[in-house]
């Protein structure tokens, strides 16, 4: 009898294990890695859609629209707004960017007012402002010097 209870509670253990497995918080992707890789792939691939303020769809993006929409897609969850978005990374040296990594910039004014996905080879993608549409700019050009705020690693995301 003691033998078949054995029996009996082995799958049992062994199912509330792989229950257990699939619960467990998942690890975010490494910066630079396979899904920070395709999020800025994803978010190339809006060029040439329309500026949208507060849009996160095709439809039109704004600038964070379009880097929670592309960390989404990628299978990846990032904070909607630029300001919770720069919150959750970390400062890392220009040398240092990998592809996929979040820029942040000081516009008009304003502290981290705006925020663009590295694509490598010191370009980046961003949804610009009004009236314009999602592109790729060069970080060697002087506007975008003059108001890089900070580069950071955008290993904040978590995967789903």
């Amino acid at each position: 009898m003691h033998r078949s209870g054995i029996t009996l509670l082995l799958p049992l253990f062994a199912s509330m294990l792989l229950a257990s497995g699939c619960a467990s918080t998942p690890i975010a992707d490494a910066p630079g890695g396979a899904r920070h890789r395709e999020a800025s792939e994803i978010a190339a691939s809006m060029v040439g859609k329309p500026y949208r303020y507060g849009g996160n769809t095709p439809q039109g993006f704004d600038c964070s629209g379009l880097v929670y929409f592309s960390f989404k897609r990628a299978g990846m969850d990032v904070p909607r707004s630029t300001e919770t978005q720069r919150g959750k990374s970390r400062k890392v040296s220009v040398s240092g960017l990998a592809r996929g990594d979040l820029l942040f910039f000081n516009q008009e004014g304003k502290y981290s007012s705006h925020v663009g996905i590295y694509l490598g080879g010191k370009r980046f993608v961003h949804a610009p402002s009004s009236g314009k549409r999602v592109r790729v700019d060069s970080l060697t050009e002087t506007y975008w010097q003059k108001h890089l705020l900070i580069r950071v690693a955008s290993d904040g995301v978590t995967g789903q």
